[in-house]
Protein backbone atom coordinates (compact mmCIF):
# COMPACT_ATOMS: atom_id res chain seq x y z
CA UNK A 1 0.00 0.00 0.00
CA UNK A 2 2.58 2.58 0.79
CA UNK A 3 4.57 2.35 -2.45
CA UNK A 4 1.52 2.35 -4.30
CA UNK A 5 0.73 6.23 -2.55
CA UNK A 6 4.19 6.50 -2.86
CA UNK A 7 4.22 6.32 -6.79
CA UNK A 8 0.95 8.28 -6.82
CA UNK A 9 2.39 11.00 -4.76
CA UNK A 10 5.26 11.15 -7.02
CA UNK A 11 3.39 11.06 -10.17
CA UNK A 12 1.69 14.11 -9.05
CA UNK A 13 4.81 16.18 -8.19
CA UNK A 14 6.06 15.15 -11.71
CA UNK A 15 2.55 16.31 -13.07
CA UNK A 16 3.13 19.74 -10.96
CA UNK A 17 6.39 20.00 -11.80
CA UNK A 18 5.99 20.11 -15.57
CA UNK A 19 2.89 22.49 -15.19
CA UNK A 20 5.22 24.75 -13.70
CA UNK A 21 8.05 24.63 -16.05
CA UNK A 22 5.22 25.14 -19.10
CA UNK A 23 3.91 27.97 -17.00
CA UNK A 24 7.91 29.47 -17.28
CA UNK A 25 8.20 28.53 -20.68
CA UNK A 26 5.15 30.11 -21.73
CA UNK A 27 5.89 33.40 -19.55
CA UNK A 28 9.55 33.96 -21.40
CA UNK A 29 8.19 33.03 -24.93
CA UNK A 30 6.14 36.11 -24.36
CA UNK A 31 8.82 38.37 -23.32
CA UNK A 32 11.09 37.55 -26.27
CA UNK A 33 8.32 37.73 -28.41
CA UNK A 34 8.12 41.15 -26.80
CA UNK A 35 11.38 42.00 -27.29
CA UNK A 36 11.60 41.17 -30.57
CA UNK A 37 8.74 43.22 -31.46
CA UNK A 38 10.19 46.18 -29.86
CA UNK A 39 13.67 45.29 -31.86
CA UNK A 40 11.52 45.22 -35.13
CA UNK A 41 10.16 48.38 -34.53
CA UNK A 42 13.65 49.97 -34.20
CA UNK A 43 15.35 48.30 -36.97
CA UNK A 44 12.38 50.18 -39.02
CA UNK A 45 13.09 53.53 -37.36
CA UNK A 46 16.80 52.96 -38.53
CA UNK A 47 15.82 52.22 -41.70
CA UNK A 48 13.60 55.49 -42.38
CA UNK A 49 16.43 57.39 -40.55
CA UNK A 50 19.39 56.01 -43.10
CA UNK A 51 16.59 56.24 -46.06
CA UNK A 52 16.09 60.45 -45.38
CA UNK A 53 19.54 60.63 -44.72
CA UNK A 54 20.60 58.78 -48.40
CA UNK A 55 17.81 61.56 -50.03
CA UNK A 56 19.25 64.39 -48.09
CA UNK A 57 22.94 63.02 -49.45
CA UNK A 58 21.80 62.63 -52.95
CA UNK A 59 20.19 66.01 -53.07
CA UNK A 60 23.48 67.52 -51.88
CA UNK A 61 25.72 65.34 -53.95
CA UNK A 62 23.25 66.47 -57.34
CA UNK A 63 23.82 70.03 -56.37
CA UNK A 64 27.12 70.22 -56.57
Amino acid sequence: MFWSMFAVAVGFLGIAVLGVLAVRVFLEAQRLGRQVSDSAQRISRAAADLERAAETTARSVDAL
